[in-house]
């Protein structure tokens, strides 16, 4: 369902607001499109961005509509509006770059499969990191279509999700404290139809994920490994990270592969 939101309503708060870099040298034209998680915002994914960005790429850290500011924000917001974000951030991106990588935590790595798939936006290559892709389980999914009417928002853990899912001590991520019942069931109602495009993926991909999540299980990558038809498909295990590995000792790593992938898609026949 497609939501008539408007957004923002309030400012982000510090540090959760969109961010970019031009980029500089031969890899200013290869932009990177981060998109962060479901309830976070780019503080999650400001330091890769940096680090990235100190490379030489031009790199976009939208702010997902509803994210980064008050709760009651996102309660009108849906995966339409997320997903309409992050095809006219990734398209403006392109218009001053050759390419554009996307490169998505969590739900921000089903919203870049998505659009990479559906061809509303033409993407370079996908980088997931600990993407959402099987349908969650539970009492409470499958009592979501009747909670959302009577509770507009449930605790994290209630909705099966870990606070501060990183392994590295006094790290967060500085997420909401609670979910949107409908938001997060319109996220729920996307996936079916976003595994049923995998098949057709027009871009290489490359999947990293954590051996240990405690909000996304790892199932989720593995099936994308079996779902996904593309021209590449690569895969990485990040063994010392839990979910928001971005913010977690696996960082290095991750702006390495992403770094090479980039690299190899600049150099590779279009």
């Amino acid at each position: 369902m497609t939501s008539s939101a408007s957004y923002p309503s309030a400012p982000a708060r510090p540090g959760k607001e969109p961010w970019s870099a031009p980029g500089s040298g031969a890899r200013a034209r290869t932009g990177l499109l981060l998109v962060h998680g479901f309830t976070g915002s780019p503080f999650s994914l400001r330091p890769l961005g940096e680090l990235l960005a100190e490379r030489g790429f031009t790199v976009e850290l939208p702010l997902l509509p509803g994210h980064g500011a008050n709760l009651r924000d996102m309660l009108p917001t849906r995966y339409d509006d997320w997903r309409r974000h992050v095809v006219v951030r990734a398209r403006a991106l392109r218009e001053r770059t050759d390419r554009v990588v996307m490169v998505g935590l969590s739900m921000g790595g089903t919203l870049s499969l998505d659009a990479a798939s559906s061809g509303e936006f033409s993407a370079a290559g996908v980088v997931t990191i600990n993407a959402q892709i099987l349908d969650r389980r539970g009492i409470v999914v499958r009592l979501g279509p009747y909670l959302e009417k009577i509770l507009p928002a449930v605790p994290r853990k209630v909705a099966g999700l870990t606070a501060n899912d990183i392994a590295k001590p006094n790290a967060g991520e500085q997420a909401y404290g609670w979910v949107p019942s409908a938001a997060g069931n319109s996220l729920l109602r996307a996936l079916p139809r976003v595994r049923g495009q995998l098949a057709i993926m027009p871009c290489p991909v490359l999947v990293m994920y954590s051996r240990n999540d405690h909000s996304v299980s790892p199932a989720n990558s593995r099936a994308l490994l079996d779902l996904i038809r593309c021209p590449k498909l690569e895969a990485l295990v990040l063994e010392r990270s839990y979910h928001v590995a971005t913010l977690d000792y696996d960082q290095p790593l991750i702006e390495e592969r992403v770094t090479a992938f980039a690299d190899a898609l600049a150099t590779s026949p279009s």
